[in-house]
């Protein structure tokens, strides 16, 4: 087949050199473009030094639209729907969101998870990624819910990494306050509870426990962990069992049988699964790396559905281990 072309808006940020990483290695991709307003005319290793010799593409301003197959929307959250007024592209060309602006199913677009969505991202031209947070929480509970066992308010904790803050300097970000720290932030109203209780209706549609989630700012660079728990009667075994019978077409989402650790995922497109049953509650941990399966990654993925392609093209990645 041909290559996909494709263009990626707003490339200069965390997960714009993240899928520039993939989509330059990406056997069925032709990455024709990079745009950055702020970035025009630099070389691609002027923004992202760890590409430098991988490419030779330029940051450009300018916006084409035609032609273009497949585009990848890097934009500050609010910032694609009057981009997508100002430039429509056409009806054929497959569309990638990663902002908030479209994840409630607005204007045609599907929210990419594929492990509940993946029929319905096969046959998208407007593709909504999910946050970072709410994968990583999805995975850990869909199974419970969509099997009716999560009768009682779920309460879940989570830490993840400063680049999911992005790359623009601020306060809670700053090298001399996040290092040897930890904070609380956005105490059970994060802006990504509003996808999940999406997420979980679809998954079964008498749903309606609250999400209790307590965000934490961690001292490290990316990664997610949460965990979450809620009451249940059955066993250790059963729920395993559960798990790994909804994630069994999933090729990346693993339940493992041992403990886990944050190293297994970053850099790669996995989220690993551990699950317990611990004083009368099933305890799920759930982890990713937030710049690939929680962004970059995912949309990625999507991308391979959205043209017919084996899931992982593009995203065998090993973690770094050690």
């Amino acid at each position: 087949m041909n290559k996909i072309r494709t263009a990626i808006i707003g490339a200069a940020g965390y997960t714009g050199g993240e899928l520039i990483r993939l989509l330059i290695n990406h056997p069925h991709c032709d990455l024709v473009y990079i745009h950055s307003n702020s970035q025009k005319g630099k070389k691609l290793e002027e923004v992202h030094p760890d590409l430098l010799g991988e490419s030779a593409l330029v940051f450009t301003d300018q916006v084409e639209t035609q032609g273009i197959d497949a585009v990848f929307l890097g934009l500050p959250h609010g910032q694609t729907k009057p981009f997508l007024e100002a430039h429509p592209f056409p009806a054929e060309t497959v569309v990638i969101d990663l902002s908030t602006d479209f994840r409630d199913e607005s204007a045609g677009f599907v929210y990419g998870l594929p492990e509940i969505n993946k029929k319905k991202i096969q046959n998208a031209k407007k593709i909504a990624n999910p946050g970072c947070f709410a994968t990583t929480i999805a995975l850990g509970l869909l199974p419970a819910v969509a099997a009716g066992i999560v009768e009682e308010q779920p309460h879940i904790t989570g830490i993840t990494g400063s680049t999911g803050a992005g790359n623009q300097p601020s306060q809670p970000t700053h090298f001399s306050r996040r290092n040897q720290n930890v904070s609380v932030y956005k105490l059970f109203d994060h802006q990504h509870l509003k996808e999940l209780n999406q997420t979980f209706k679809q998954a079964h549609t008498d749903f309606n426990q609250q999400l209790l989630f307590v965000p934490f700012r961690g001292n490290f660079s990316r990664g997610i962990w949460i965990t979450s728990y809620f009451p249940f009667e059955g066993s250790g075994e059963e729920a395993v069992s559960l798990y790994k019978e909804y994630y069994k077409d999933a090729p990346f989402t693993l339940v493992s049988d041992n403990d886990i650790d944050l190293k297994q995922v970053v850099n790669t497109n996995k989220c690993v699964l551990q699950v317990q049953k611990k004083s009368g509650q099933l305890v799920v941990h759930s982890i990713l790396d937030n710049l690939l399966k929680g962004a970059s990654g995912q949309a990625v993925q999507n991308f391979n559905l959205a043209f017919g392609l084996n899931e992982k093209e593009g995203l065998r990645l090993k973690s770094i281990a050690f």
